[in-house]
């Protein structure tokens, strides 16, 4: 029997699917606008309040990858409602959390439970909807856009009007979805299978000690990092079945696909960051009105992400990646010219950068479904997500420890402004630079075999 087929309702199964991924969007966004007050509270530096953001997306990120492969084994519904209820649990543990340590410890719980999401909601449409499928990833991305721009407006308002616990209380109203979900999901049975743990501990081990290692400035943790990484090399060639499989790499259109998408992500994360910390110390803002500042770009975006899929059907992935590169390079080079006019000016400015993000997200992913084989989509697919998760993580760290070591008051652009924002024109700066790398990595890479099968097709004539 075909798998949609065990679908009772598409429609109603769809309708839950955004529903959950919308709420669990919004809570990364709301969390991202209330780092400033987070640090305000308990006397943080921005290095030490970034955790708020890289320990939760640190452990998203294996998580994902976890779930995607306990998917092939376990039924979903049995997954949503162990992760729905781990999440709530989380959301619940921070709104009444009496400390910073809390806190964090809230935000793991949370990443614990919610890692869950995009393990379904991505895999899902393979899975239910085959026939479909482009389009109920379209509607998906646009859903995912809508709540990026939603998520700051609703997150300013809700820290600025009641405090910024509450966002804990707003982010466990997810566990409503839960018996929706319950519903239209087929019932299915348990399979026997292989998940490489020791792989998933690995590979979780490199990614804390590494971003340990940058946030706390302990060189031995380094060390620790390409250790684990090493092992974890070790493994991927010693067993049958590791958590992520070697050959996935021997592509060069995969690996040119996800180092661009891994470095436009960085930047843009990095820029979701500092945009909030930006506002609060170089401009004096407070949360509302640092949501109300960055709702044009994140809006931007929602509504580039309704057309970003139809573009790649209409001109192609190739091209659409190229032009959200290009246009990323060029919205953060503006960024380092304007940060430090007047605050419109800026968020006007954001708006360039912004609605590149689901651009690159939707011809990346069509990128990869053209290039992986059908039976390695589902590990594939991870770890594209798992490497831009940990790319948000990474950002968070090496931004916060940039911001608590530099203060420069002349920025290397020479265009740009003098004085307290000169440190964040670097920090654009240098984003515009990894795009632009991220673009000449991608199109000599990804046109390799091409070059080399033209010099050999005109050397025999």
């Amino acid at each position: 029997m075909n798998e949609e087929q065990t679908v009772r309702n598409p429609k109603g199964l769809l309708i839950s699917l955004c529903a959950v991924m919308m709420m669990s969007v919004m809570n990364g966004t709301m969390f991202n606008i209330a780092v400033p007050d987070i640090a305000k509270t308990y006397q943080l530096m921005p290095s030490e309040v970034s955790w708020v953001m890289t320990g939760y997306i640190m452990v998203y990120a294996v998580g994902a990858l976890t779930y995607g492969k306990l998917a092939d084994f376990y039924p979903y519904r049995t997954l949503i409602t162990f992760g729905l209820s781990i999440f709530c649990i989380g959301s619940l543990f921070g709104f009444f959390a009496q400390n910073y340590a809390m806190v964090l410890l809230a935000r793991v719980i949370q990443a614990l439970g919610g890692a869950m999401i995009p393990a379904l909601v991505f895999l899902a449409p393979i899975r239910y909807f085959p026939n479909e499928r482009g389009k109920v990833l379209g509607i998906v991305s646009s859903v995912m856009a809508f709540a990026s721009g939603v998520g700051p407006i609703a997150g300013g308002f809700i820290a600025g009007f009641l405090d910024w616990r509450y966002l804990f209380l707003t982010s466990a109203l997810i566990i409503v979805t839960l018996p929706f979900l319950r519903k239209n999901l087929p019932q299915e049975e348990a399979k026997k299978g292989y998940i490489d743990y020791l792989g998933a501990a690995l590979i979780a081990g490199v990614i804390s000690t590494l971003l340990l290692g940058i946030t706390l400035g302990i060189s031995w943790l380094f060390l620790l990092s390409v250790t684990c990484f090493g092992l974890n090399i070790w493994r991927m060639k010693s067993i049958d079945e590791p958590f992520i499989p070697a050959h996935l790499f021997k592509n060069i259109k995969y690996r040119a696909t996800i180092i661009t998408s891994f470095l436009g992500v960085v930047c843009l994360f990095g820029m979701m960051f500092m945009l909030p910390i930006m506002f609060r110390d170089a401009y004096g803002m407070g949360t509302m009105m640092i949501g109300l500042v960055l709702f044009p770009g994140a809006l931007s975006a929602a509504l580039m992400g309704q057309k970003g899929g139809r573009l790649v059907d209409t001109k192609g992935n190739i091209f659409v990646l190229y032009l959200a590169l290009t246009l990323l390079a060029s919205g953060f080079l503006l960024l380092s010219t304007l940060v430090g006019a007047h605050p419109y000016v800026v968020s006007a400015t954001i708006i360039v950068a912004y609605m590149s993000f689901p651009l690159v997200q939707a011809s990346s992913a069509d990128l990869l479904a053209n290039i992986l084989h059908k039976n390695e989509t589902g590990v594939g697919m991870g770890v594209f997500n798992l490497l831009n998760f940990v790319s948000g993580a990474l950002s968070g760290a090496l931004i916060g420890k940039s911001l608590d070591v530099f203060d420069p008051n002349q920025p290397f652009n020479w265009f740009g402004f003098e004085g307290t924002t000169a440190v964040y024109s670097n920090v654009f700066l240098v984003f515009s630079l990894i795009i632009v790398l991220g673009f000449l990595q991608f199109r000599f890479n990804y046109h390799k075999k091409e070059r080399v099968y033209a010099r050999k097709k005109a050397a025999s004539l």
